[in-house]
C-alpha cells in the first residue's frame, strides 16, 4: 500500500510540474504575439508614412502623372499626329489663300525640232510626201487671277513663237506683246464661292482641334498611367498579403502544437499562402503588361528586366465649382465642334449647288484683246503693232434628259435634308455631354474623400483584427474578411482617384477651358 501511495504522490507531482511547464510555455508565447503585435501595428505606421509621403512630395525616382502626359503630349507619337494634323491644316489653309492671288507663270514649247517627211497639200489639190525640217519653239508669260464672285479667270500675258525652215533657211517671229483675256463659265458651279465659304472654317476647325487632341491624348496616358497604379498597388497588397499570411501560419501552427488551434484552420492557412503566393505573382505579370502599354502609348522606356517603372501616387485631381450651363457656354465658343456642324451644312448646300450647276444650261464667255505682229526679226515684230480681238460664247443645253437633273437635284436636296437632321442630332448629344460631365465633376471629387477615409478605416481595422487574431480572441473568418476590406479600400481609394483624373482631362477635352486656371485651352500656344 505504501509502495501505492507513493506512487500515486509522486506521479501527481509530475503532473502538476508538466502543467506548470505548459503554462509557462502558453505565457511565452502570449508574450511572443504582443511583440509580433506591436511590431505590427509599428510597421503599419512606418507604412503608412511612407504611404502619405508618396501623395504628397514624389519620390525622386518616380513618374509622375504630370510627366507621363507630357511626354505623350510632347514627344510621342500620339501627340506627334496632333501636331501634324495641325501643320496640315494650316497648309490647307495656305493653298486656299494662294488659289485667290495672282499667279505668274512661265510657259513655253523649246525646243521644237522636227525632221520628217510630210505630206503637203498641193495647189491642185494633190498630196506630195517632202522632207521638211524646222523647229517650232513658244515662249509666253502670263499672269493670272482668279475672280472669286463670278468663278472667271482674269489673264495678263505676252508670248512669241519663232519658226525655222532648216530647208529654206528662213526663220520667221509671231509676236504677243500684250494680251488681255477673260474666261467666264455662266451656269457652271462655282468653286470658289463655295471654298471661301467653307476653308475658313476647316481651318479653324483644325486648330481647335489640336488642343482638343492634346488633352484626348492626357485623359488616355491618365487611364493607362491608373491603370499600371493600380496593378502596382495590387502586386505591393499582394506580396503584403503573402508576408502576412507566411507569418500567421507560423504563429498558427505553433498553437496548433499546443492544441489551440484546429487543423482544419491550418490547412486555411496554408491554402490562403498559396492563394497569396499566387495574386503576388499574377499581379507583378499585370503590372508588367499595364507598363508596357503605358510606355508604348506615352513614347516611354519600356520596362527592364520584367521590373515596371515606379509611379507616384497623385494628389487628387482639381475639382473647382463648374456651373454646367458656363462650361457649355465654353464649348461653344472653344471646340471644334460647332465648327464642324458648320461646315457640314455648308457643305451638303454646296452638293445642291453643284448638282444644279453642272447639269442645266451652261456656258463660257471667252473674250481676247492685244497686239499682234509677225516678222523675220525679232525687232521688226515690235514695230506696227496689230489690234487683236476675240470673243466667243460656247454653251450647251440639254434638251431631253429624261428627268436625269431632276433626279440629281433631287437626291442632293434629300440628303441635304437628313444632314441638317443629323447636325441638330449631333448638337443636342453635344450639349447634353457636356452637360453631364460637368455635373460629374462635383460628386466624383467628392468621391476620392469618402474613399481616402475608407482606405484608412480599413488599414485601421485591419491592424487591430490581426493583433486580436493573434492574441486569440478572433476567428480567422473574421481576419481573412477585414484583409479584404482593406485590399479592396486600397483599391477603391486608387480607382477614385482615376475617376476624377479622367474626369479632369474629360472636361477640359469636352470645353476646352481650365476652370482651375480660368484660362482657353485654345489658345494655348504649345
Amino acid at each position: 500500500m505504501r509502495c501505492s501511495a507513493d506512487f500515486v504522490v509522486h506521479g501527481s507531482a509530475r503532473s502538476l510540474n508538466d502543467y506548470r511547464q505548459d503554462e509557462a510555455k502558453a505565457a511565452g508565447y502570449k508574450v511572443r504575439a504582443t511583440f509580433r503585435t506591436v511590431t505590427a501595428l509599428i510597421i503599419l505606421l512606418i507604412t503608412a508614412a511612407s504611404t502619405a509621403r508618396a501623395q504628397g512630395p514624389y519620390a525622386a525616382d518616380s513618374l509622375t502623372l504630370a510627366d507621363v502626359v507630357a511626354q505623350a503630349q510632347g514627344r510621342a507619337a500620339v501627340g506627334q499626329q496632333a501636331r501634324t494634323n495641325r501643320e496640315t491644316g494650316y497648309w490647307a489653309y495656305r493653298a486656299y489663300q494662294a488659289s485667290f492671288r495672282p499667279q505668274l507663270g512661265l510657259t513655253g514649247v523649246l525646243p521644237n525640232f522636227n525632221r520628217l517627211i510630210a505630206p503637203v497639200v498641193q495647189p491642185d489639190g494633190t498630196t506630195a510626201f517632202q522632207s521638211v525640217r524646222y523647229n517650232n519653239s513658244t515662249l509666253g508669260v502670263a499672269v493670272t487671277q482668279n475672280i472669286g464672285l463670278t468663278g472667271g479667270q482674269v489673264v495678263l500675258g505676252s508670248q512669241v513663237q519663232r519658226f525655222d525652215n532648216f530647208n529654206g533657211n528662213t526663220k520667221q517671229y509671231n509676236n504677243q506683246p500684250f494680251t488681255l483675256g477673260l474666261t467666264q463659265p455662266i451656269g457652271y458651279f462655282n468653286p470658289l464661292r463655295w471654298a471661301r465659304a467653307v476653308e475658313p472654317l476647316r481651318y479653324r476647325e483644325s486648330q481647335r482641334q489640336f488642343a482638343e487632341d492634346r488633352e484626348t491624348v492626357a485623359q488616355r496616358a491618365t487611364e493607362l498611367y491608373f491603370d499600371v497604379l493600380v496593378q502596382q498597388v495590387n502586386a505591393a497588397v499582394a506580396a503584403q498579403n503573402a508576408r502576412a499570411t507566411a507569418e500567421l501560419l507560423r504563429v498558427g501552427q505553433e498553437r496548433y502544437r499546443l492544441g489551440r488551434l484546429s487543423q482544419s484552420d491550418v490547412i486555411q492557412l496554408e491554402l490562403n499562402l498559396l492563394n497569396a503566393q499566387q495574386a503576388q505573382t499574377q499581379a507583378g505579370l499585370d503590372a508588367e503588361n499595364a507598363a508596357v502599354a503605358l510606355a508604348a502609348y506615352a513614347g516611354l522606356p519600356g520596362p527592364q528586366a520584367g521590373a515596371a517603372p515606379a509611379l507616384a501616387v497623385p494628389v487628387p485631381a482639381p475639382a473647382p465649382p463648374v456651373v454646367p450651363t458656363e462650361a457649355l457656354a465654353q464649348a461653344r465658343q472653344h471646340r471644334a465642334a460647332p465648327l464642324a456642324f458648320q461646315r457640314r451644312l455648308l457643305l451638303a448646300a454646296r452638293d445642291v449647288a453643284y448638282a444644279r450647276g453642272t447639269t442645266g444650261f451652261q456656258a463660257t464667255l471667252l473674250a481676247n484683246l492685244g497686239y499682234v505682229n509677225q516678222a523675220d526679226r525679232l525687232g521688226a515684230s515690235y514695230l506696227g503693232l496689230q489690234n487683236q480681238q476675240q470673243v466667243s460664247l460656247a454653251f450647251s443645253l440639254p434638251l431631253v434628259d429624261w428627268g436625269r437633273r431632276q433626279s440629281l437635284v433631287r437626291t442632293a436636296e434629300l440628303n441635304r435634308d437628313q444632314e441638317q437632321r443629323n447636325v441638330a442630332q449631333d448638337e443636342a448629344t453635344f450639349a447634353q455631354t457636356v452637360l453631364v460631365q460637368a455635373r460629374q465633376l462635383g460628386p466624383l471629387g467628392q468621391q476620392v474623400g469618402l474613399a481616402a477615409r475608407a482606405d484608412a478605416l480599413a488599414q485601421r481595422r485591419y491592424a487591430i483584427t490581426r493583433a486580436t487574431y493573434e492574441a486569440g480572441r478572433l476567428s480567422l473568418t473574421d481576419l481573412i474578411i477585414a484583409q479584404a476590406a482593406k485590399d479592396g479600400a486600397r483599391r477603391g481609394y486608387i480607382l477614385a482617384l482615376r475617376a476624377g483624373w479622367v474626369a479632369h482631362y474629360r472636361l477640359r477635352a469636352l470645353t476646352l477651358y481650365d476652370f482651375d486656371r480660368q484660362v482657353a485651352l485654345s489658345d494655348d500656344p504649345s
